[in-house]
């Protein structure tokens, strides 16, 4: 699929024609100061195999991708053109359905792979009219102008990225002013059930440890997260959700087809065979249900966020309020007594 295609090609073209501007330098000096914890290439690999692995309608994923789009009907103002990147990328453009009154829509992804099944499934899609464009582009180096987009959007992607705070820094810069930032990332007790096999497995039959789940932002962090962007008006909240298979091995197959797999720089290649059968058997002894069934955690942490403009409400100067907190529980307060 990669080798000489035109749609290779087309966007080869784009990102030379884009390569001066970028949202953030990205010299060898920028590169060699960020942190590595996930190797991007594997990750890309991996979304490349999910392109050709993943269900056409996730029920989970489409949970997630509705949940995030409910929030552009709250939003009273429209959003013409628009950045749909990485993760859930294809559920989202798939559920769109005129919501946030998008014209043009941009559609990017680091796997080529994933880019292509976006394209082949636009067809389908030709009822909305949006114009669509299809980018392949890393969102640790977002090749996009400043001040060129009203919306970016990015579902179950950017807790892949080594600098999470310098991609979402590089996606407000992508914004125009008033611009809005939507995105849903896998918080800290994502797989609490397999970490807790796995290091069960582990100490068991290797004597040790060694890192198989990638580490995840805490519902705590989110908020820091937003305004070290800058973003004004910052806003998260958190889902949890349950999800049942038969076994451990058809939810390692359905992280799979997400792309969701191990990608820790530091990490073991290989998984010990008798490892992972003890891994296994320890999920369904400690986690399993009466029907043979397995539960696996998801929490995802919505993060909202506004670039800044001279039109957004904004906290008054301390010391000018005109009434006091007193006054307001004596109206308002109950008698704890």
């Amino acid at each position: 699929m990669r080798g000489g295609s035109s749609m290779a090609k087309s966007i080869s073209t784009i990102l030379r024609r884009r390569s001066a501007s970028y949202c953030t330098n990205s010299g060898d000096s920028f590169e060699s100061s960020r942190p590595k914890i996930f190797d991007r290439q594997l990750k890309f690999r991996q979304r490349d195999r999910a392109a050709w692995l993943m269900s056409r309608k996730d029920p989970f994923v489409d949970t997630i991708a509705e949940n995030m789009l409910d929030r552009l009907e709250d939003c009273k103002r429209t959003f013409p053109t628009a950045l749909n990147m990485g993760g859930s990328l294809e559920a989202i453009r798939r559920l769109l359905h005129g919501r946030g009154g998008i014209e043009k829509l941009i559609m990017m992804d680091a796997s080529l792979d994933m880019v292509k099944l976006c394209k082949d499934a636009e067809p389908d899609l030709s009822t909305d009219s949006i114009e669509t464009s299809f980018l392949v582009g890393d969102e640790e180096f977002l090749p996009l102008q400043e001040n060129s987009l009203d919306l970016v959007i990015s579902c179950l992607g950017l807790h892949w990225t080594n600098d999470l705070p310098g991609a979402m820094i590089q996606c407000r810069l992508a914004l125009k002013p008033d611009g809005l930032f939507l995105a849903a990332i896998l918080g800290g007790e994502t797989l609490k059930e397999l970490r807790i096999a796995c290091t069960a497995a582990q100490i068991e039959r290797e004597g040790g440890i060694s890192p198989r789940l990638s580490p995840l932002a805490q519902v705590r962090d989110a908020g820091n997260l937003l305004a070290r962007a800058g973003f004004a008006l910052p806003g998260v909240d958190v889902d949890q959700y349950t999800v049942r298979y038969e076994s451990a091995l058809d939810l390692i197959e359905h992280l799979r087809a997400m792309g969701e797999t191990n990608a820790l720089w530091q990490r073991n290649n290989l998984l010990n065979r008798e490892t992972a059968l003890a891994t296994a058997s320890v999920y369904q002894s400690m986690f399993g249900a009466e029907d043979g069934t397995i539960p696996a955690t998801f929490q995802v942490i919505y993060m909202t966020g506004w670039k800044e403009h001279p039109s957004q409400q904004k906290a008054k100067k301390r010391g000018t309020a005109t009434v006091s907190f007193k006054d307001i529980k004596k109206q308002f307060g109950t008698d704890s007594s």
